[in-house]
């Protein structure tokens, strides 16, 4: 499943804006909504459809987070990343995406299907948690907040390489990158 246009517009949770409906949006609003209401997340330290960005072949390439969570300071907590099967097919590249983040690395992300999740320490890989239930509250996901060093160069382009294998494994295949929103940078 792609993430496809609906052809509609619907108000954003978390920044009040209108969004286009895509057939995942809904799941995008629900988590961050969950984050917000149940997790304790203040509304504005959760930014939507973040980009990673990063340099791949000669070119710029953008892989966007569904959401990134940050401490007062604006250093990353958290990636939420929400995907359409398993949530552990999802791992490897959600690592990469936290390991190369511009911002950060991202001591923490989340992979779920919104019916299951896996939460995972970026800097080891080791899973912290599984299940809905394994999503960190904002007090919890403040006090793991261990800064995680930055990656060597080749640490990095070896990363780089791993996340674009992973998100461009079908984009040219089904529907030429129309199924991929535009990023916040």
């Amino acid at each position: 499943m792609h993430e496809e246009p609906l052809g509609n517009v619907i108000r954003d949770y978390l920044t009040g804006e209108e969004v286009a409906e895509t057939s995942y949006e809904e799941f995008r609003q629900a988590l961050a909504k969950l984050l917000v209401e149940e997790k304790g997340y203040p509304k504005d330290r959760l930014t939507p459809k973040v980009g990673v960005c990063f340099p791949i072949e000669g070119k710029d390439y953008t892989r966007m987070v569904d959401l990134l969570a940050v401490d007062a300071d604006g250093n990353p907590l958290l990636f939420v990343i929400f995907c359409s099967g398993e949530p552990g097919s999802y791992v490897r590249e959600a690592l990469a995406a936290a390991r190369i983040y511009q911002g950060g690395p991202v001591p923490l992300v989340a992979v779920t299907d919104t019916h299951d999740a896996v939460l995972l320490e970026a800097a080891t890989g080791r899973e912290l948690g599984h299940g809905m239930r394994a999503l960190p509250s904002y007090k919890d996901a403040m006090a793991a907040n261990a800064p995680a060093a930055a990656l060597p160069e080749d640490a990095l382009a070896r990363e780089r390489r791993i996340l674009f294998a992973y998100s461009e494994f079908l984009a040219d295949g089904c529907c030429q990158g129309t199924c991929r929103p535009t990023a916040r940078k």
